[in-house]
């Protein structure tokens, strides 16, 4: 009889460790991720833009624009791969001799690829996109006014960039390097190679 209630006892002593088991591994607070690695489901960077630009037609005939730039990136794979979606709007009062002024506007579109840094508060990333491009002013209203495309033409812009981690939720922006081509009528071979550099602030949203 002894010997039964002993092996009664052991069984419930092993069915009980069996049993508390998953509570202990589900415990709140037991290993808690760190903030900071936690995907987060979308961004929204805001920040200045400044551009290196041409005068159509032909040579160089260079000059700055400045503005800024918005972009909203949604993560398709958390920490790899995100949809993009840009818009900047940069302005030059003075293009060239005559005075000219220029506002050109981008919405672009397209794809980014976040490598992995472990545990770094830095994050690079690259990204191409393509969309339309707007241009308004007296350089395209009077000087250029057979610029039939000046409401809308092709663009695409591919690039990278650095952030920085201040906090779960904000990042800083360090640097932004972009190619941006463009295709308004311009009389010669009606494309515009543009450098844009941005910086700024991103905040990141939506994580659980």
């Amino acid at each position: 009889m002894r010997f039964r209630i002993k092996s009664q006892f052991a069984l419930l002593l092993a069915l009980a460790a069996v049993s508390t088991r998953p509570t202990v591994a589900q415990t709140p607070g037991a290993q808690p991720e760190p903030a900071g690695d936690k995907p987060f489901r979308a961004e929204l960077a805001v920040g200045y833009s400044y551009m290196h630009s041409n005068v159509p037609p032909g040579g160089c005939g260079c000059f700055n624009l400045n503005g800024g730039n918005a972009t909203f990136a949604w993560p398709v794979k958390p920490g790899s791969f995100a949809l993009v979606g840009d818009i900047a709007i940069t302005h030059a009062g003075t293009v060239s001799s005559t005075g000219d002024s220029l506002t050109l506007s981008t919405f672009t579109a397209g794809g980014r690829y976040l490598p992995k840094l472990g545990h770094s508060p830095l994050q690079p990333f690259g990204q191409a996109l393509i969309g339309l491009a707007h241009s308004s002013g007296t350089l395209v209203e009077e000087t250029n006014p057979g610029v039939g495309n000046a409401d809308a033409a092709f663009a695409s812009n591919f690039g990278a960039g650095l952030d920085l981690r201040a906090n779960p939720r904000f990042f800083i922006r360090l640097v932004e390097a972009d190619y941006l081509l463009t295709t308004f009528d311009n009389g010669s071979n009606n494309h515009q190679n543009n450098l844009r550099i941005s910086t700024g602030l991103v905040l990141h949203f939506g994580g659980k």
